[in-house]
């Protein structure tokens, strides 16, 4: 990797004071592009790695009072619905860089989800909250999407983390290059991998890809940085992975690797509304985890991996 302060990357959220994505109190810096397609994917914004339009109608004032972003599109993308909103042809909006509609918009009912930093940006925005990080453990995380596809900007954003003192983490679906996941190795202090299913046309029918090399990084990972902490995490998915035997089988799997500790994440819809706002339908419409159910997957892992089985209090 070429040291470069100046990388740049798209970003599409940087999140403070997170207690949920690393130890501590961190910052998340959130990247745009994923190699997957989740059908539960609750950040469905950074799956694309371009800029997205996005409309929050519950803000807009309507086109009866304000017609701002109208006059700032270039290309006629936006028009009057019948009941007043506005209508985006994402057809007409592709291509589009600087998406001068979403500033003209005086209430953020248009918004883009995308935004280039430089590595030196991004962490300046991560290093305001130092004081918290240094009281509780903390520090910076970059989640997405698969931040390693950004390998450039996220290696050096770890990488000058590091030598400004700022503790490490990265959230990784692992389908990156495993070469890629060596060199984050060596400036992380934590990891969060996600290890859904075992069963690599089960994987791909829920994610539109395999798992093997997926499972390949996890092993290179733990094999060859055993020092460094790993927290796998399964998010449970009704219809998916919501069984005993689909859960059993990624336990067996991590128990030979006795220093990696497993958490469950059970499924949520807290990011259903931003479906709506790309013009997206959910994929996993109005299903729901029953909590029974997932108690009663906790106490399987447990049975297997015992006390490195994470389970909130």
């Amino acid at each position: 990797m070429i040291e470069n302060n100046n990388a740049r990357g798209l970003v599409f959220n940087i999140q403070k004071y997170s207690v949920h994505d690393g130890p501590g109190i961190r910052t998340i810096v959130f990247t745009k592009g994923c190699g997957l397609r989740c059908r539960w994917c609750s950040n469905p914004e950074s799956q694309n790695r371009e800029p997205e339009l996005a409309y929050n109608q519950g803000r807009c004032l309507g086109t009866d009072k304000c017609t701002r972003c109208f006059k700032a599109c270039p290309n006629g993308a936006l028009s009057r619905r019948e009941d007043g909103f506005v209508a985006i042809d994402r057809g007409k909006c592709a291509g589009c860089k600087d998406m001068p509609c979403a500033e003209a918009c005086p209430a953020q009912g248009i918004i883009v989800y995308g935004k280039p930093y430089t590595v030196a940006e991004a962490l300046k925005v991560a290093q305001e909250d130092a004081m918290f990080y240094a009281r509780s453990g903390g520090g910076m995380t970059i989640s997405g999407g698969e931040p390693l596809l950004q390998s450039e900007f996220a290696l050096n954003l770890l990488r000058l983390a590091r030598e400004r003192r700022v503790k490490t983490c990265i959230e990784t679906c692992g389908l990156v290059p495993t070469d890629v996941v060596r060199e984050a190795a060596r400036y992380l202090n934590h990891v969060l991998f996600d290890i859904k299913h075992m069963d690599p046309e089960v994987h791909k029918k829920h994610t539109g890809m395999p798992n093997d090399l997926i499972l390949k990084n996890f092993q290179t990972l733990v094999t060859e940085f055993p020092g460094l902490p790993v927290t796998a995490r399964t998010p449970v998915i009704p219809g998916f992975n919501d069984h005993g035997p689909d859960i059993k089988a990624i336990c067996d799997f991590l128990k030979p690797f006795g220093h990696v500790k497993y958490e469950m994440l059970p499924y949520h819809r807290l990011g259903t509304q931003k479906y709506t706002f790309l013009d997206r339908v959910p994929p996993m419409g109005d299903v729901t985890l029953d909590d029974k159910k997932f108690a009663a997957l906790q106490k399987i892992a447990a049975a297997t991996l015992g006390d490195r089985v994470i389970i909130p209090r």
